[in-house]
Formats: structure tokens, C-alpha cells, sequence
């Protein structure tokens, strides 16, 4: 009987334990996460991004984009090794250069579609989720000027990108809401390139 009584107690316990447990599982159902992340090192001394990511957006921020509020992302890099190549990136930061490709997302509820827009390219999807696969999404971005990484091997060169929803952007309402809720502030954070040689 003393066995049954703490046998049940124990396990009270962990049925109580059980959710918090998972708990950060359900968390991370929502976000940025990397799918695809390579860099090739081009002859001339560029990088040649590759990526994709995979977005989930949490409900408040579906609903916002389904009343016609267009979501921001940006894609961005860094350079973290050579040590001369990553200073003078930095510096170049600096001064204005561009590192980023800005993506916007947008509901037409007349045609009951989705438009991803980068620049003046767009393009339309029939479901959100598709749409989604479309932010990151990006194929032989060519960054650094050229000869930058001229003579360097891939072993010795580290750089990262990161997808990030840029709050800014958004309404006046909608940014206070972004500083007070995590669900509006999604980020993969800083992913490593896997770098291969041409």
C-alpha cells in the first residue's frame, strides 16, 4: 500500500511537471529557423550566398497581415574571419554599405492571394505557407566586393546570415505591440554559412 501511495504521489508530480517540460517545444513552434545556409567562395574573391528558411508566424501576426498589414524581413551577413577582410566589412558598415535584401509580404484580399515583393520583383502565392518559404529564400547572392577574399581557402573564412522580421516597419500601433510582445519579434539570430570553394 505504502508503494501505491508514492508511486501515485510521484507520478501527481510529474503529471504536474509534464507541460512545463513541454513547454519550450511549443515555444518553438513559432519563429525562424534555418533550412539551408552555404556560401561558395567565387574565383574573383566574392561570396555566393544560398538560403532558406523556414517562417511561422504566430496568430496576432497573421491576423494583422490578413487586415492588410504588409510584413518586413530582412535578410542579412556578416563576415567574422579573415581578420582583414571582417574589419574592413565592418568599416563598410559603417560608412552605408548595403549588406541586406529586404523582403515584403503582403494580402491582397480582393484576389485572395499573397505577394512577396523584393524590390521591384514580386511575386504572388496562392496559401500563406507557401508564401512563407519564398522569405529567405535566395540563390547565388553575390556579397563582398570583388578580390575581397582573393587566395583565401573556405576553411579560413566564417561568415553568417540572418533573417530577422524588421519591427520598424510596421504601423505605429503595431511597433509598440512588437516591443511588448515576443510573438512579434521573430529572428533566426546569427546561422554559419557552410563555405565550399568554386
Amino acid at each position: 500500500m505504502v508503494f501505491i501511495t508514492r508511486l501515485f504521489t510521484s507520478s501527481k508530480w510529474l503529471l504536474l511537471l509534464l507541460p512545463l517540460l513541454l513547454a519550450p517545444s511549443f515555444a518553438q513552434a513559432e519563429g525562424i529557423r534555418v533550412v539551408r545556409s552555404e556560401a561558395r567562395l567565387t574565383d574573383n574573391g566574392q561570396l555566393a550566398i544560398s538560403s532558406r528558411f523556414q517562417t511561422d508566424l504566430p496568430d496576432q501576426l497573421k491576423q494583422a497581415l490578413s487586415q492588410g498589414v504588409p510584413l518586413h524581413f530582412s535578410l542579412s551577413y556578416q563576415l567574422s574571419a579573415p581578420t582583414i577582410a571582417a574589419y574592413k566589412f565592418k568599416l563598410g558598415q559603417i560608412v552605408g554599405s548595403d549588406n541586406s535584401v529586404n523582403y515584403k509580404l503582403s494580402y491582397h484580399p480582393l484576389t485572395n492571394r499573397y505577394r512577396i515583393s523584393v524590390g521591384t520583383f514580386s511575386t504572388e502565392y496562392n496559401n500563406l505557407n507557401t508564401a512563407l518559404r519564398g522569405i529567405g529564400a535566395i540563390s547565388n547572392w553575390k556579397v563582398l566586393s570583388s578580390g575581397a577574399l582573393q587566395n583565401e581557402s573556405p576553411s579560413n573564412v566564417k561568415a553568417e546570415i540572418r533573417l530577422m522580421l524588421s519591427t520598424g516597419q510596421l504601423p505605429r500601433p503595431f511597433q509598440i505591440n512588437a516591443l511588448t510582445s515576443q510573438n512579434w519579434r521573430l529572428d533566426s539570430g546569427w546561422q554559419s554559412l557552410s563555405i565550399s570553394k568554386d
